[in-house]
């Protein structure tokens, strides 16, 4: 025994106080857990994520409104592209598709069916385009602040989706005109248009997060979406098509979801189109690829919310 000061004593055999080994001794795992540090930017879980993004929807409703002003800020005839694109589009398909190769015969009142189709196929298309780009287009907003990524292709979904329901009343003009009737079946068009918007968003998700892995996607995605608009009946009844191939291609075809959501609108609004001229179990479909893509697209968009903005 020993004695101290104060009359304490120790055994001279006791251990000396254990040695905290040095930070730079440590792995970077145990680092963080001394200071408790948490990985920036890490994946919430699924339910949190949901609820972050439900938080932030004005931001989300903000932002598309503010995108769609400025994409035509720049033009002389400002929002009037946004109605001007697809007519312009419609145009040219019937001079070439409708005149030329003659796809009008027997489809009844062929302008306002190819109007449909063009302004219909045209708000998947731009919002796929767009969402492409949703993480790559907006890098500094991305690593600048903090916030659920999937956001952004739901702003742009949201964008193209106020940019269609201008262009709908262009097209309800062009659909009276041409002499259909308003009925009660253009009710249809409001669960079909939210159908296609829930499909729109997934599709938009998924190709945001392979556009942020591979850039070059949206380079590409123009080419994939023009081969998609041939198979989608957009200037052509699709079952002409469809009848020069075996049943089960003509009915892949027929179950195209670009084809299921233009037969509802056009179902909607057209009364030239009866039941009997639609693909079979099409609500079904419709609901199915609306289901698939968007909870499908929204999974897959939130397995790499720590990869964006990170290259």
């Amino acid at each position: 025994m020993i004695a101290v000061p104060g009359g304490a004593r120790r055994s001279a055999a006791a251990p000396a106080p254990a040695a905290v080994p040095p930070d730079e001794d440590l792995a970077p795992a145990a680092l963080a857990a001394r200071y408790g540090l948490a990985v920036s930017g890490a994946r919430p879980s699924l339910r949190r994520y949901t609820a972050e993004v439900w938080r932030r929807r004005h931001f989300v409703s903000a932002h598309a409104t503010a995108k769609l002003t400025a994409t035509y800020s720049g033009s002389r005839l400002g929002q009037l592209w946004q109605v001007m694109t697809p007519l312009l589009n419609a145009a040219v398909y019937y001079l070439i598709f409708g005149l030329l190769f003659g796809s009008s015969r027997g489809v009844p009142n062929y302008i306002a069916y190819l109007c449909t189709g063009v302004f219909v196929y045209n708000f998947t298309q731009t919002s796929v385009l767009a969402g492409t780009k949703a993480i790559q287009g907006n890098l500094a907003l991305v690593r600048a602040l903090h916030f659920p990524r999937a956001c952004l292709p739901l702003s742009i979904t949201l964008s193209q989706l106020q940019q269609l329901l201008f262009s709908m009343a262009v097209l309800t003009a062009i659909v009276l005109a041409r002499g259909e009737p308003l009925t009660p079946r253009w009710l249809l068009a409001v669960p079909a248009l939210a159908l296609q918007s829930v499909f729109n968003a997934g599709l938009a998700m998924a190709l945001a997060r392979l556009g942020a892995k591979v850039t070059d996607v949206s380079q590409l995605m123009p080419f994939i979406l023009r081969t998609w608009m041939y198979f989608s009946g957009v200037f052509y009844d699709p079952r002409h098509l469809a009848g020069h191939f075996p049943h089960a291609v003509s009915a892949a075809l027929e179950a195209n979801p670009t084809v299921v959501y233009i037969a509802l609108m056009r179902y909607a609004l057209l009364d030239s189109v009866h039941r009997a001229d639609l693909p079979p179990h099409l609500w079904t479909l419709a609901i199915g690829w609306a289901l698939a893509a968007g909870i499908g697209g929204y999974l897959v968009f939130w397995r790499g919310e720590e990869e964006y903005g990170r290259g």
